[in-house]
């Protein structure tokens, strides 16, 4: 089933618009302690009948404790099959909210509304639900469409500036992937001068584009994991110390990691590997690891899911604007990228 994705300036229109051309019996609305103080206003009245379900924010309650405090309140409430679960939030209420209504008596229909530009271009999009297992982000989880996404920048002026760039860095990876001329485009212009009513629609199609080639990532699909295989080990790493980055800023990290890569083996050049790093330091700041940190870090990649047997496998840049995938990375080049990077 093909997800109705829609962009929109009046999320309350066109949310009430959805919610009233579907047939359900009862109605969940997920959201953290932060969207439902900013964003849940915006929509409540437009929600009829519906229970509110709140967790709390984070990417390290994204585990099966939470889940089983979403089943019990579904269960409580009577929830039947015709049910439906609205996940109001950024990419960990999505990935979760999304499970538990995939898992709940063997599934119901879910619709997520993203709150954050990082959820509006990655994870709502696609059919990538997940929860984390220990200190593996995402290890289990299923392949399920939701029902449909209501995407608004009108969230944008709820969030923190350093939110908002963390999800930049999806933006500009879906433009170093597929798009020469969008990654020009946003090099030349400031952050602050961003349409996102252009931007986000451009981003999410990309992507979608992607995805209905090979929804089940076999292949073609995995070059959306560019940036990721090194930057989700880096966030790994660090999600249970005082020193947690946002998923953004661990994707740039991966993204520079992985540019160098793919220049060492032939496929950048280093005019083009260059350009990428200025980039993505004019918004993100490097992370500081130790020497002692990279054998953990490359450890947490041997467990990343594009992996087979103990091979470790990653996505490269052809070009600026062309990526390949399977691209097999053995343990010293991984350490080599991260020292490249911490220089």
């Amino acid at each position: 089933m093909s997800t109705v994705i829609q962009v929109t300036a009046d999320v309350r229109g066109t949310l009430a618009s959805f919610l009233e051309s579907q047939s359900y019996t009862q109605l969940a609305v997920i959201v953290d302690e932060n969207t439902k103080a900013f964003c849940y206003p915006l929509i409540k009245d437009v929600c009829p009948n519906h229970i509110l379900v709140e967790i709390k924010s984070g990417e390290e309650n994204k585990t099966l404790s939470t889940c089983e405090k979403i089943w019990q309140a579904m269960t409580d409430a009577a929830f039947d099959r015709k049910s439906m679960v609205l996940n109001l939030g950024g990419g960990v209420i999505g990935d979760m909210g999304g499970f538990c209504a995939a898992a709940y008596k063997r599934g119901i229909r879910f619709v997520n509304v993203p709150t954050t530009l990082l959820s509006q271009v990655d994870a709502s999009v696609g059919g990538k639900l997940g929860i984390d297992f220990g200190a593996f982000k995402n290890h289990i989880g299923f392949f399920k469409t939701p029902e449909a996404v209501i995407i608004s920048p009108e969230f944008f002026r709820t969030l923190p500036g350093r939110e908002l760039r963390s999800g930049f860095a999806e933006v500009v990876k879906h433009a170093l992937i597929a798009d020469r001329k969008q990654w020009s485009e946003l090099r030349s212009s400031s952050f602050e001068s961003l349409d996102w009513l252009e931007v986000v629609p451009y981003s999410v199609k990309i992507k979608e584009g992607v995805v209905a080639e090979d929804p089940t990532e076999q292949g073609l699909r995995k070059i959306l994991n560019f940036g990721h295989t090194i930057g989700h080990a880096v966030e790994s790493h660090l999600l249970h110390t005082d020193r947690k980055v946002l998923h953004g800023e661990a994707v740039a990290l991966g993204m520079i990691c992985e540019s160098y890569l793919s220049f060492k083996l032939g496929y950048l050049t280093a005019e083009e590997l260059k350009e990428i790093e200025q980039h993505l330091d004019s918004f993100y700041p490097r992370i500081a690891l130790e020497e002692g940190e990279l054998e953990p870090v490359y450890s947490n990649c041997l467990q990343d899911k594009k992996n087979e047997g103990q091979i470790v496998y990653a996505s490269l840049l052809e070009k600026i604007g062309q990526a390949n995938y399977h691209q097999p990375l053995n343990k010293e080049m991984i350490l080599d990228s991260l020292r490249y990077y911490l220089k």
